[in-house]
């Protein structure tokens, strides 16, 4: 059986070291997401309930295939733990900048798997705006997916995004044309080639920016952005959970 008392299962079904785990569990009990409540108790303690949510997020296994492995009985108690846990793992959005901070802000597809009695699709959820800082490669802002087809420029004026970043330097590649973020030269109409100056700054420009892409594969190591069978907000919060586990994984 699955259990956090045991390090060696936990940076396998987490992504993060047992030290660092057990710093999210202290954050988590200062936090007071797990306060003595009326009425029948949890069936497993705060970390076997945080490495439950992880490790829906970690493999991708159904709750039904999950359940069993931590010693729940059936999968409804599971969905109980991470319906009430994933939004308390959330990642908090930064709130001050340095002057010199540089952030870098795309739109990444969640692969989504719809399933009805008659039939099973995958389609895209809208693009989640994801923001990072360009020095430490840290996770710093998720903007809420939108309905419908959205492109980058109207994600990132709609999601949240913009507004959590303020005034903060932001650059992100030429699909968010008309906003205030710094995007490569482009060559102006009857133009052969640009300045070799603008060339540079562009090289300059895409070896920096190419770094949210690095973040994205690392945060799609939690299976669960692969192939999400979560709705609503169950995708926003999972999204914010796994840039947390991300953050603290590369912190450490």
């Amino acid at each position: 059986m699955i259990t956090a008392s045991e390090p060696s299962w936990i940076a396998p079904f987490s992504g993060v070291s047992p030290r660092t785990f057990r710093k999210l569990i202290t954050a988590l009990r200062r936090d007071g997401v797990d306060p003595v409540r009326q009425g029948r108790p949890w069936s497993l303690p705060l970390e076997d309930r945080v490495l439950l949510v992880t490790s829906y997020w970690r493999t991708n296994l159904t709750l039904r295939q999950l359940a069993p492995l931590f010693g729940i009985s059936n999968s409804a108690a599971a969905n109980r733990i991470i319906d009430h846990l994933g939004p308390s793992l959330a990642l908090r959005p930064r709130q001050r900048f340095r002057k010199d901070n540089v952030l870098i802000v795309d739109g990444t597809l969640v692969p989504a798997t719809i399933r009805s009695p008659s039939s099973r699709r995958t389609t895209g959820i809208p693009p989640d705006q994801v923001v990072i800082d360009a020095d430490t490669r840290l996770v710093v802002a998720v903007g809420r997916p939108l309905p419908g087809n959205r492109n980058d420029c109207r994600a990132w004026e709609l999601s949240g995004a913009k507004v959590a970043v303020g005034k903060a330097v932001v650059i992100s590649d030429d699909g968010y044309r008309g906003t205030s973020l710094v995007i490569p030269h482009r060559r102006e109409r009857g133009q052969a080639e640009l300045p070799a100056w603008k060339e540079q700054h562009n090289t300059s420009h895409r070896k920096v920016g190419a770094r949210v892409e690095h973040v994205f594969a690392r945060m799609k190591s939690w299976k669960i952005l692969r192939d999400c069978r979560l709705k609503g907000e169950g995708v926003h919060n999972t999204m914010l959970g796994i840039a947390r586990l991300h953050n603290l994984a590369l912190a450490a």
